[in-house]
């Protein structure tokens, strides 16, 4: 039966871990773009359309590929009602897509809502869910607290503030712990057109002048610990892949300024600044004993005037086939001939990197962490039923599922929290055919022990988390 309490869960053994181990578990989303501001504030949401379809591109793609018009979609001049009758509509036949299985999660989870989502049932819901939302319990906070989250890390640029981090470390009445995630892409990517711009806006923000590749590394490193003073433990890069191309420091120096003077690099010059600028990146965050987070395998901004039009982040990426395991463990094989590899975590958006990925932890695994390399969640286009069983699959053939850091949302919505859920079930599900096809013993003592791990206790070990600290 559809989304009822055995969801997915085709086994006894399957049902048994999910509600026994799994359920209860408290949430750590170590990886998502929520606003740490709208967190402070305690934001309210007038309908669900603003906290459903707002910035959600995971729809917006959804509903362009079944002739939506974009009014109904990121048009300013459509209400929200329409636009979200027009996104019940095309979710009523959207079989298949893990957004049906998602939405109706939280349309359960959240709002209490038993049916199914469609252009017969739109009104229905829409009455029913903005009541709810208008309604004590309702606001960002409140949603963070029923999920059972403990920990947020946000991601955050070098010249951020963090002065909502502070607010709400400080505030002892909220006890998720929210905390600062370093993604410096916009200092590495010297490429864009805008790069020089950004450094000075660096250089505003560690308060130093910034006119070699020398002291951009310093301006990082004044960035990196006040992050640290702020509770960041983790970091993020968004990479079309990860390159390998080492170059002596003058060469470097000498891409650094012919950029500032207005010259743009060519691929070689841009690979040799980007290797040079994750090196000294990935030194830093072992000497800080932060994560490292490398998110490749996407190719963005396809549609050049759908981008103009609309900036970034808009539904308009895919998967690349661009990333060679060649030079990912060659820039990670060259951090360890140096003493510094950093924990890591690799993510490919294309599913055909699994075993590349779960062979290339196993050459570089030491002993100050269990799974000290890790193979990341099923991440944005894999992040769905076949995905997420294909990814637990090979991670486990080749490497050591039980040590796996587990599910992140990597939303931009407080309406996320389930698919930590939906992970969890199909991970359920995957041990309990293992077990019921004779492959793993029926030893429910090791078994919970896995599944609580991979759910909760992993990440918060991997990461150093401690749940809520005030007084930052």
């Amino acid at each position: 039966m559809f989304l009822d309490k055995d969801f997915l869960l085709n086994t006894k053994t399957a049902q048994r871990l999910y509600h026994e181990a799994a359920e209860n578990c408290p949430i750590i989303d170590y990886h998502c773009h929520i606003n740490p501001r709208e967190i402070w504030e305690d934001r309210r949401y007038d309908n669900i359309t603003q906290v459903w379809l707002g910035g959600d591109h995971y729809k917006w793609r959804l509903m362009r590929s079944a002739g939506v018009p974009e009014k109904y979609i990121t048009g300013s001049e459509t209400s929200d009602h329409d636009k979200f009758v027009k996104w019940a509509e095309v979710l009523g036949k959207a079989i298949g897509n893990p957004l049906y299985h998602w939405s109706h999660l939280e349309l359960r989870r959240f709002f209490g809502y038993e049916g199914v989502l469609n252009r017969d049932t739109a009104e229905e819901v829409w009455t029913l869910a903005n009541e709810k939302l208008n309604s004590a319990g309702y606001s960002v906070r409140g949603l963070i607290e029923r999920s059972n989250v403990e920990t947020i890390c946000t991601t955050d640029d070098p010249v951020d503030s963090l002065e909502w981090h502070e607010k709400l470390a400080a505030d002892a009445t909220f006890k998720t712990a929210v905390l600062p995630a370093w993604r410096p892409d916009k200092a590495m990517n010297l490429e864009k057109p805008d790069w020089p711009d950004y450094i000075r806006k660096l250089e505003a923000a560690a308060g130093m002048k910034i006119d070699s590749f020398g002291a951009l590394k310093e301006a990082l490193k004044k960035r990196m610990a006040f992050f640290s003073d702020h509770g960041c433990k983790l970091s993020d890069h968004g990479l079309n892949y990860v390159m390998y191309a080492p170059a002596e420091e003058n060469e470097i120096e000498r891409i650094f300024a012919d950029r500032m003077a207005g010259k743009l690099p060519s691929r070689l010059e841009e690979d040799r600044f980007k290797h040079a600028f994750m090196l000294f990146m990935a030194g830093e965050y072992k000497r800080l004993g932060w994560v490292m987070q490398l998110h490749y395998g996407c190719r963005r901004d396809n549609n050049g005037p759908m981008f103009r039009k609309m900036g970034p982040d808009t539904g308009f990426d895919c998967v690349d086939n661009g990333a060679s395991s060649t030079d990912t463990a060659a820039f990670l094989g060259a951090l360890a001939e140096e003493d510094k590899l950093p924990k890591t975590i690799l993510y490919s958006l294309n599913t055909n990197d699994n075993a590349a990925i779960d062979t290339i932890l196993g050459c570089f695994q030491r002993d100050e962490a269990v799974g000290y390399i890790q193979h990341g969640s099923a991440w944005w286009f894999n992040d769905h039923f076949d995905g997420m069983t294909e990814q637990i699959k090979s991670l486990a053939s080749l490497g050591y599922l039980a040590g796996f850091v587990g599910m992140l949302t990597d939303s931009r919505s407080f309406l996320s929290y389930p698919r930590h859920e939906y992970f969890r079930r199909i991970l359920c599900r995957v041990i309990g055919e293992w077990v019921e096809d004779g492959m793993y013993p029926d030893d429910f003592d090791t078994l919970s022990e896995i599944v609580r791990a991979i759910s909760y206790g992993n990440a918060r070990a991997y990461f150093g988390f401690e749940g809520k600290q005030t007084g930052v």
